[in-house]
């Protein structure tokens, strides 16, 4: 596929906001919440975050004015559903940051922005898991994948802000962060290993009703110029290259924020805010990295018959 920097951009920072959020919320229901002021500019990260994803992605629209005519399709399309998930989110994010300001405990607020952030990733995971011509995006792993993504740099943004704002990091944030960066290493890499063993469900024979060692030859090209199924459809990464990306993203998304959490999770009185702010980018850069990946290397069966 051709990966369209507006849908990365969405995919990255929109999750990344609504990790954010969904994090805050958990803190809020348990009536943990830290300091007022560090909560309420990590709330305000996480809003600003949204926004920005949710308009680059009108950009990747033909008609961008059009785009509220995608909320009418609940009932069978799951970007209709995220579309309503990702703008009902801002009514328990504006109710929180009111009882916040006013000094109050936000225990229902808190619930409700958790559960509608969750919502809100889960539907836009779904729209690229559930095309089925694209069997790369119908690996098991891609929406958790997609959700420990968000979830990882939400909560990396949370704790930098956070511990700019005086709140000191423990050694268990330095060791959470380990975790998190070792389990997405590792379904990254199980989720790259699947699609280079996999193929397509589809041939040339199979799709003439033949027998699959049946061996096809193509008479005459389908068209003499490039189109539009080509151009969108056929993007091709050379897998040297594919290769190159792949470390670069693990890089930035797990090894940097491991070794910045490592001082944290070893040295008590350390000032954790710049390691912290270091992988809270880092990951964030990884993100962009892998999400250009996730689109870069998708193939759809339509390929199959140019």
């Amino acid at each position: 596929m051709n990966p369209a920097f507006s849908v990365i951009f969405f995919t990255t920072f929109s999750g990344a906001g609504y990790g954010l959020w969904l994090w805050l919320g958990i803190l809020a229901a348990a009536d943990s919440t830290p300091a007022r002021v560090p909560a309420l500019i990590a709330l305000l990260t996480g809003f600003v975050c949204v926004s920005a994803g949710l308009l680059a992605s009108t950009l990747h629209l033909g008609q961008p004015q059009r785009a509220w005519r995608a909320l009418s399709q609940w009932r069978s399309s799951w970007l209709s559903r995220e579309g309503i998930a990702a703008l009902a989110c801002f009514v328990p994010m504006l109710w929180l940051a009111g009882q916040w300001w006013l000094g109050h405990a936000a225990r229902m607020a808190g619930l409700l922005l958790a559960l509608l952030s969750l919502l809100t990733l889960v539907c836009t995971a779904m729209i690229y898991a559930s095309l089925k011509p694209i069997p790369a995006w119908r690996h098991p792993l891609v929406l958790p994948v997609y959700l420990l993504l968000a979830l990882f740099t939400g909560s990396l943004l949370l704790v930098a802000i956070l511990a700019l704002g005086g709140v000191a990091a423990s050694n268990s944030t330095g060791l959470a962060i380990v975790l998190f960066a070792v389990t997405l290493w590792r379904l990254k890499r199980h989720t790259w290993r699947s699609i280079d063993r996999g193929r397509m469900p589809v041939s040339r024979a199979s799709a003439l009703g033949l027998a699959e060692d049946r061996r096809i030859k193509v008479f005459e090209r389908p068209h003499t110029e490039a189109n539009y199924l080509i151009t969108e459809m056929g993007f091709v990464l050379a897998r040297k290259h594919a290769g190159k990306l792949r470390g670069i993203a693990l890089l930035l998304l797990a090894g940097i924020p491991v070794l910045c959490a490592l001082p944290i999770w070893f040295f008590v009185r350390l000032d954790a805010a710049p390691w912290l702010v270091v992988a809270a980018l880092s990951a964030l850069a990884g993100t962009l990295v892998e999400r250009w990946l996730f689109f870069a290397e998708a193939r759809h069966v339509v390929m199959v018959y140019y």
